[in-house]
């Protein structure tokens, strides 16, 4: 996966991640990458300072950073709801489409997320994109070792 920093034609920043930069690009061609304030598909990349790594543990590979986890093993339920209430359709969309995305190009390992996520930081699994669940404990312990994933809201996919 491949981190970016966003930026569409109303100067909106904002963050993506990718397979890889072919298919940031074949994605913004096909208007697929929207802004997240204004859902304009006019979105390039902006310039970002590198990212450097640390880890002693790292080989001579390229740090793979783990897909998004979903929060919950459990769907939202329809319409999601957030904190302060349903959460907007645009936004629903746009996560099932982020879904989409993560389930067509990561490998799902399920419950075994954090295992798994460990495995590939420290060079004893294959680097790839994955997804899956951990629980709060897990995830805590990833994040406390330095092992970089994030959480996305798992919404029903889309029907179609």
């Amino acid at each position: 996966m491949i981190h970016y920093a966003l930026r569409c034609d109303a100067g909106h920043e904002f963050d993506g991640w990718f397979k890889d930069s072919a298919t940031f690009e074949k994605m913004a061609k096909r208007g697929l990458v929207e802004c997240t304030h204004c859902a304009t598909t006019k979105v390039e990349r902006a310039l970002m300072a590198p990212a450097i790594g640390a880890g002693a543990k790292r080989k001579a590979m390229a740090d793979p950073v783990p897909a998004p986890v979903p929060a919950e093993t459990a769907p939202v339920p329809a319409p999601a709801k957030a904190a302060s209430g349903p959460i907007p359709a645009a936004m629903v969309a746009m996560l099932q489409r982020m879904r989409a995305e993560v389930e067509k190009n990561c490998d799902y390992v399920g419950p075994r997320f954090a295992d798994e996520a460990r495995k590939i930081h420290e060079g004893d699994a294959e680097a790839r994109a994955i997804y899956g669940e951990a629980t709060p404990d897990e995830a805590a312990a990833l994040k406390e070792d330095g092992i970089g994933f994030e959480s996305i809201p798992w919404v029903k996919p889309a029907e179609g």
